[in-house]
C-alpha cells in the first residue's frame, strides 16, 4: 500500500496504460463480436462452430496466446490487444445471440405490422431491446480483461502488470500488492459502471419497446 501513496504519478501513468490496453480490446471485440452475433441469429448454422471457436479460444492460458501471436504481432502493445479481443469474443457473440433471442414474440409481431423490414426491426426493435444482455457481456468480458492484461506487461506492453513484474524480479511485495489492488479496484470499478449502466438500460429501453 506504501508505493501507491508514495508514487501517485506512476499508479496514474500504469493505471492510464492498462485502461487503454482494455479499452481498445473491448471496442475492437464489440465491432467483431456484435454483428457475429447478430448473423448468427440469422444464420443458424452458424451458432455451434463460433461458440465452439471462441469457446476454445477463451480457455488457451494467455501466455500460451500470447507465443502464438507473438511471431505475426511481436512484442508490444499490439499483441496483448489482440489477445484481449480473441478472450472477449465469446461473452460478447453469445450474450449477443441470446439478448436478440429473448427479444419478445409479441414486439416483432408488432413491428411486421407497422411494415418494418428486416433492418428496421433489427435497428429499432431487436438490438435496443437486447441491449442490456449485450451490455451484460461487455461486462464480464471487460473484467476478464483487466485481469489478463496485467500477464501483458511481459510483453512491455505497460499497464499495472509492471509493478507485480518489478515486484516479483525485485522480491518487493509493496510493488505487487499495489499492482495487483490497482488492476482490482479498476476491475470493480469497470463492473460497478457498466452494471449501473444495465440498470439505466433496462429501465429505460425496454419500455419504450413495448
Amino acid at each position: 500500500m506504501r508505493y501507491i501513496f508514495d508514487h501517485p504519478d506512476r499508479m496514474l501513468e500504469l493505471t492510464q496504460e492498462h485502461v487503454r490496453l482494455v479499452a481498445i480490446s473491448i471496442l475492437v471485440a464489440m465491432v467483431i463480436g456484435i454483428p457475429l452475433g447478430i448473423l448468427i441469429t440469422r444464420l443458424r448454422w452458424l451458432e455451434a462452430s463460433v461458440i465452439t471457436t471462441t469457446g476454445v479460444l477463451y480457455t488457451v492460458p494467455s501466455l500460451a496466446l500470447f507465443a502464438i501471436l507473438m511471431p505475426f504481432t511481436g512484442l508490444g502493445p499490439t499483441t496483448v490487444i489482440v489477445a484481449l479481443v480473441l478472450y472477449s469474443l465469446l461473452a460478447i457473440v453469445r450474450n449477443t445471440v441470446a439478448g436478440i433471442d429473448d427479444v419478445p414474440p409479441a414486439a416483432l409481431d408488432a413491428a411486421r405490422g407497422m411494415g418494418m423490414t428486416g433492418s428496421q426491426r433489427l435497428l429499432l426493435v431487436e438490438l435496443p431491446l437486447a441491449l442490456p444482455v449485450i451490455l451484460a457481456g461487455v461486462r464480464v468480458a471487460t473484467v476478464a480483461a483487466v485481469g489478463i492484461a496485467t500477464v501483458g506487461a511481459l510483453l512491455g506492453a505497460g499497464g499495472l502488470g509492471r509493478l507485480i513484474f518489478e515486484g516479483i524480479s525485485r522480491v518487493n511485495t509493496d510493488r505487487i500488492v499495489a499492482g495487483a489492488l490497482g488492476a482490482s479496484v479498476l476491475a470493480l470499478v469497470a463492473d460497478w459502471a457498466l452494471s449501473r449502466l444495465g440498470d439505466i438500460l433496462r429501465r429505460d429501453v425496454r419500455p419504450s419497446g413495448r
